[in-house]
């Protein structure tokens, strides 16, 4: 993940500790969604037949913002326009089963409430039928500005969720106004409508930015630097602080009022056939991380990874925080080449993080490994692990190393907490990766000096610094080695002669031998190092 591992573990446990109450006003929407198998085409129609499997009913529109910040651990709760029909039953059940706060939605008798079903057959949507609830009247309007002012005390974030079924500005910008939460992010497809209330945030997808400027914004590279460019026009038509545009698989560009650079994120590929509500899920994350006063910038990555959790499931799916931090933290996320590596180390850089760079074999991880990398990690924001590959740990340590491949190696360093990134480089030294990163600290353990490093002329070459971390004795791969080798060699001497012929019993004179034979890696003057 582009995102860093230790601000999502943060902002995580700071949503835990103060739950804050985050208030999501909006169009409500029951989702349902039929799957099935699509084995035919029907002779009736040119259309798919599906044999049903399954149906589900999901909260959609704004109350899927909502179940998404509750997911995250937000106190939430929801204001909008339900109709007294079944399907507005089914979706405050939904609600309420989530833990959102469902007293301040307003029931509207006889209305019906806005459902869009799917039909989906094998791996695609096959179609999709939108029920539409009627037009509010003045006093369906004037409840609904009622609630808001009701919700908002005491807030400390809301959210407007405006996809032009209803809610409308004019009822609640004044209630706003009046009682302004902590922040106030707006998610609306047409965001001029809410300019007067000043947001912190603005959400706008493609299609809506592209709306918002009047001009298409392209393709690919073009879209970002087309969003890069609308940076004024953006923010002066939309009234915001801030504003992030998301470009689905090119992720999302935040555009701030004091730099014309941008903010980027990257997203995860997924496949989006059956994705549906991750822009809600997007909307939420950044609303409960600024509900806990984290920057704009710390919001967005993390609202992307939330996003990139969600836009792999299928249907209209919900980010709980234990799965943010699970997909933050999965190892494969965390191996990446040099490339995804350069890319990294420059998102964190411009984030204004710090970066730590260390390097090597790492064949058997023990604890004087993982002492040194907490060590390391505690020197900046982003630790960074570089491994030798496989030829070149046998041209460092013999040709009876690695023990582990690389891609295990590689794996186990991923896996540890207190890594952010790990790479495998052919080299014998990593100089040419650290003259490409150039990382602020350059790491080493174990008993050496900087003078002894080769790498220490070329990071103080660039300004950056070397540090010299602690090493655990009798904790290193040599050590753990020898002990193995030891311990076999002193149960090959104890075993039991087989009761052959005596060609076949093993010398003690050989056993003593490979006992006493010298550690093909050696030691260095007695110290043992960290390898």
């Amino acid at each position: 993940m582009s995102v860093d591992v230790r601000l999502v573990r943060d902002l995580v446990a700071t949503i835990d500790d103060r739950e804050p109450l985050v208030v999501v006003i909006g169009d409500c929407i029951l989702d349902r969604w039929t799957v099935g198998e699509a084995e035919r085409v029907s002779r009736e129609a040119p259309a798919p037949v599906v044999r049903v499997t399954e149906t589900i009913a999901v909260p959609g529109g704004a109350a899927n913002t909502a179940v998404n910040a509750r997911a995250l651990g937000a106190r939430v709760r929801l204001v909008g326009l339900i109709g007294d029909d079944e399907a507005g039953d089914v979706l405050r059940e939904r609600l309420e089963t989530a833990g959102v706060d469902t007293a301040f939605l307003v029931e509207i008798a006889g209305a019906r409430t806005t459902t869009k079903s799917r039909v989906v057959g094998g791996d695609r949507v096959v179609v999709r039928v939108d029920d539409l609830a009627g037009t509010p009247t003045a006093d369906h309007n004037e409840r609904l500005a009622r609630a808001v002012a009701r919700a908002v005390r005491c807030a400390d974030a809301a959210v407007v969720c405006d996809y032009g079924l209803g809610v409308r500005a004019e009822d609640v910008v004044p209630v706003l106004d009046r009682d302004r939460p902590g922040s106030i992010v707006v998610d609306a497809h047409d965001l001029p409508r809410w300019a007067s209330l000043r947001p912190d945030l603005v959400t706008p997808n493609a299609g809506e930015a592209a709306a918002l400027l009047g001009r298409d914004l392209g393709t690919g590279a073009d879209r970002v630097a087309a969003v890069l460019g609308a940076r004024a026009d953006v923010l002066a038509r939309t009234g915001a602080r801030a504003a992030v545009v998301t470009l689905d698989r090119d992720g999302a560009v935040l555009l701030e009022p004091d730099t014309d650079e941008g903010f980027r994120t990257r997203a995860v590929p997924a496949s989006e056939q059956q994705a549906s509500g991750a822009g809600d899920t997007f909307c939420a994350a950044a609303t409960v991380a600024l509900a806990v006063d984290a920057s704009v910038r710390d919001a967005v990555s993390v609202a992307q990874a939330a996003a990139d959790v969600v836009v792999r499931e299928a249907g209209t799916s919900v980010c709980s925080a234990a799965a943010l931090l699970d997909s933050v933290s999965a190892p494969a996320a965390t191996v990446v080449d040099h490339d995804e590596l350069a890319a990294a180390v420059e998102r964190a850089r411009q984030a204004g993080r710090r970066v730590v760079f260390t390097n090597g074999c790492f064949d058997v991880v023990h604890r004087g490994h993982t002492t040194y990398l907490r060590q390391a990690r505690d020197l900046g924001d982003l630790l960074v692990v570089a491994l030798n590959d496989d030829d070149s740990v046998r041209r460092l340590k013999g040709p009876e190393r690695p023990i582990n491949p690389a891609e295990d190696r590689a794996g186990v360093i991923a896996a540890l907490a207190c890594v952010d990134l790990v790479t495998v480089f052919a080299t014998d030294t990593p100089i040419p990766l650290i003259e490409r990163l150039r990382p602020e600290v350059y790491v080493k353990g174990g008993d050496y000096s900087p003078e002894m490093l080769r790498e220490t002329a070329v990071v103080r070459g660039y300004g950056g610094e070397v540090v010299m971390v602690d090493y655990v004795p009798e904790h290193s791969t040599t050590a753990v080695v020898r002990r193995i080798r030891e311990a076999a060699a002193a149960s090959a001497g104890s075993a039991k002669p087989p009761a052959a012929s005596a060609g076949s019993a093993v010398p003690a004179a050989a056993t003593t031998a490979t006992a006493a034979a010298p550690d093909p890696e050696g030691t260095t003057h007695g110290k043992v190092i960290p390898q």
